[in-house]
């Protein structure tokens, strides 16, 4: 594919199922509106990207070898990387980079910068990969970059996306099946205005916590762990362990309520939840707690923090004609200063020429 191209790779939302992920649990994410644009202007020996939102970065060899890059664009360096050994030809590019999507408040803006990238020299250099296979390169491009030991929940919601729909998936087999939203289903982020950096973060901790109770008790998946099992366990194994168990037991109740059109109980399971985050999984924050209390006070029908915690966002479900009204109590009755935004159900990753 020639010249001008630009490869588009949506944010996601995860309306349920937060740290299921990385031990083969179930998640129910969806793409959104908002992504990352790159916009390939020409194809050359390496790789040059420049971004007036991401700042200066510097040019790398087009297979990704070479020192280590720094800052934003050493997720592109690794990305390249990922894909060589995939097979792709060193066909390097020169591209601009553009983004609406908010950095650093768990809306998978890595990820999102990852698949764009990726998609981008794969067109150049007339690579098809399969949009789950770009995905799981992408997710081991994120782990090579920061060293965040993630799953493949980000990076798939974004090549999966389909407007109106969420995804219910299972992220050990990467099985997944589609849920149409109900029309009257609003999702309400709201920003708590602290920002978080997972490499920095207790994402790796937890993880680490997570793995440990599942080797104790001899199983490899969470889906597969007896719930009655988790009680034997110790503190804090067990509490890291029984979210993840009830958590995916979630996943599958939700998508059952909206599939039926049942918002009430949706919520509700959604606020449970953010139960679950902050008391079993602890990656909850004041501030995140604040803003779920302030969205359920103000009607909506359920609110938890998305993404990893530790700062960043809240998702609440609300109905499409009080959502405006729901984002703009939070933001007033917040102590904090935070930002508000509906997202919608998208398409998910793809390219176009001009």
């Amino acid at each position: 594919m020639r010249p001008p191209l630009t490869a588009w790779a949506p944010g996601r939302i995860n309306l349920i199922g937060e740290h299921t992920d990385y031990s083969g649990g179930l998640a129910m994410p969806a793409a959104i509106e908002l992504g990352v644009r790159v916009t390939v202007e020409s194809v050359a020996d390496g790789v040059a990207l420049r971004s007036a939102l991401y700042g200066a970065a510097d040019p790398f060899a087009a297979d990704g070898s070479g020192p280590r890059a720094e800052g934003w664009v050493r997720y592109g360096q690794a990305v390249a990387r990922e894909l060589d050994a995939l097979g792709r030809r060193p066909v390097g590019l020169v591209a601009a980079i553009e983004s609406d999507l908010p950095a650093a408040v768990g809306l998978s803006s890595s990820a999102a910068l990852e698949v764009g990238i990726a998609l981008a020299l794969c067109a150049v250099a007339e690579l098809e990969l399969e949009p789950l296979a770009l995905a799981q390169a992408c997710r081991r491009a994120e782990q090579r970059a920061v060293g965040v030991p993630c799953g493949i929940l980000d990076q798939a919601a974004c090549v999966l996306g389909r407007e109106g729909t969420a995804i219910v998936l299972d992220c050990a087999t990467v099985e997944h099946r589609r849920v149409v939203l109900p029309p009257d289903a609003a999702l309400v982020v709201v920003d708590s205005g602290v920002a978080r950096a997972l490499e920095t973060s207790g994402y790796a901790v937890r993880r680490s916590e997570l793995e440990r109770a599942l080797a104790v008790l001899g199983v490899e998946r969470s889906t597969e762990v007896d719930a009655a099992a988790v009680d034997s366990l110790e503190e804090p194994l067990r509490r890291r362990l029984r979210h993840v168990v009830s958590e995916n037991m979630r996943v599958t109740a939700f998508a059952d309520a909206v599939s039926a059109g049942d918002l009430a109980t949706a919520g509700t399971l959604i606020s449970a939840s953010h139960a679950s985050l902050r008391d079993d999984y602890e990656v909850s924050t004041p501030e995140l707690d604040e803003l779920v209390n302030l969205a359920e006070r103000a009607g909506a029908y359920g609110a938890r923090l998305v993404g990893a915690g530790f700062g960043g966002s809240i998702l609440a479900l609300a109905d499409t004609g009080t959502a405006d009204a729901v984002a703009a109590a939070v933001v007033a009755g917040y102590a904090g200063d935070a930002r508000a935004f509906v997202v919608h159900a998208s398409d998910g990753a793809h390219v176009t020429t001009s």
